[in-house]
Formats: structure tokens, sequence, C-alpha cells
């Protein structure tokens, strides 16, 4: 992508008068690679920024179909995916292709399974999670970690948020955290206890804004430990985690 283009230029001027970015980041983020698995809320959230910053290649992996219920929140789609019943990353990849033709985007409809997630994460710089249950969190945190990959935690239900970044050799991983899958009654989900679709944008933007520091080399201002929102009460949190140094993590040593 030739930034010294006219559109370009014009397309991320904002952006590139951002101290942090400029156009050197500007660069870096036409060149980034980036896996995003889940479209629905968050990855819908997710996907709309990086295309309009100017990730020059993004993944979209979802097995799901758009449903009504998902419109309150996933900003992608709308009532016409849902009458052709359109899988999500096709629809998503449909309305990225308008708002930046510039990108390339690649649309999986499947499942992430072991046998498929070591080709879903090849070949890209940061993996963003927007998953709604923990099994695919394991094979997404182990699969990265084993590739050196950083990837993105991400998590909402009812008005809460989570977001924690995982870079392999330089700081935990999830597995540290939860050896085992949690139990579902241990887990709020939007099934069992709604979401509103704020908590949604808020935890997307700063999975988002994290990605973006990463791929413009700004690694010293990353958050290290796990944020934890409630947009209800406005409460915010940032959890410094520390390892038991007794206990070794089956996963990254650590």
């Amino acid at each position: 992508m030739d930034l010294d283009s006219k559109n370009i230029e014009e397309r991320y001027s904002r952006q590139m008068l951002f101290l942090p970015i400029g156009r050197e980041g500007q660069k870096r983020l036409n060149k980034s690679k980036v896996t995003i698995i889940g479209c629905g809320g968050l990855g819908s959230v997710i996907t709309n920024n990086l295309a309009r910053a100017g990730v020059g290649y993004l993944r979209i992996v979802d097995r799901d179909r758009v449903e009504l219920s998902n419109l309150q929140r996933q900003i992608l789609f709308d009532e016409e995916d849902v009458k052709k019943n359109l899988p999500k990353a096709v629809a998503a990849k449909k309305k990225l292709g308008y708002i930046n033709s510039d990108i390339k985007i690649d649309s999986l409809v499947e499942e992430v399974t072991k046998d498929n997630i070591d080709d879903i994460i090849s070949g890209v710089d940061i993996v963003l999670d927007a998953t709604d249950n923990f099994e695919t969190r394991f094979l997404i945190n182990d699969t990265c970690i084993k590739n050196k990959i950083p990837w993105i935690y991400g998590a909402v239900a009812a008005s809460y948020g989570v977001v924690f970044n995982i870079l392999p050799k330089n700081s935990i991983c999830l597995r540290c955290i939860f050896r085992e899958i949690p139990s579902p009654e241990d887990i709020l989900t939007c099934n069992t206890v709604g979401i509103i679709n704020s908590i949604v944008n808020v935890i997307a933007s700063i999975q988002t804004t994290e990605a973006l520091k990463f791929l413009t080399g700004n690694f010293d201002f990353m958050v290290k430990g796990i944020i934890n929102i409630n947009i209800w009460d406005l409460s915010l949190e940032i959890i410094d985690i520390k390892k038991d140094s007794s206990i070794s993590c089956p996963v990254c040593g650590r």
C-alpha cells in the first residue's frame, strides 16, 4: 500500500496526526497481518476498527450465521444478512469491503479445532480473541505460545468485560491463570446474564487499541495486567497477576 497515494494519504490523515502512530506507524499497520477468531459482538467491532485503521490483512474466522438477536450489538450486520442467513464471516467481509477496499480480507466459515488452529494463526503478527468459550481460548493460547505469536484475550457478559495481553516470553499466559477449563456455573455468558452493547464496544475497542500499540511498535504502552471493567457503574481495575514461582505452567513454563 503506497502512502504517497492521495486517497491513502487522505484516508489515514487523522490517524497519522496522532504522534504515537504517525506515518511510520501507519506504514507498519498497512503491512500487518491479523487473525480475528470470532465475529460476533467483539469480533465485528474489532474487525471494523482494524479495517478502518488500515491493517493490511485481516483473517476472520467464525462458524455461525447472522441471527436477529445479534443485531443488538454486532455492528457489521443488518436485517438483510438475517434474511439471507449469511455466515458472519462472509457478511463481515462484504461490509468491510465497502469500508476499505485497499486491504485484503479472508473469511473462514469454520469451527476452530486442534486440526486447523495452526493454519488459522499462521503467518500473522497477532491474534485477537473474540470467542465465547474457554475450549477455543485454550486452543488459541496453547498454539500461539507454541508459535510465539502474541494474542489478546477478551470477554464480555452483562455489563462486565475483561482484556488481557498475552505476549509469549514476556507475560504469563491464559493457562497460568486457568489450569483447567472453568465449569459452566463459574462463567457468566450472554445466554445466562444477557449483555448490553456498550460493554461490547468498550472491550473490543480496548483490544483494538492494544493491537495497534503492538503493530506500530509501541510495546511499552501495552497494558501489563488484566483489565477489568464494569460499564454500568463505570468501574475500572487493572489487576497485576503474579505467578507462584514454585509452580511451572505446562504451556509457557513460567
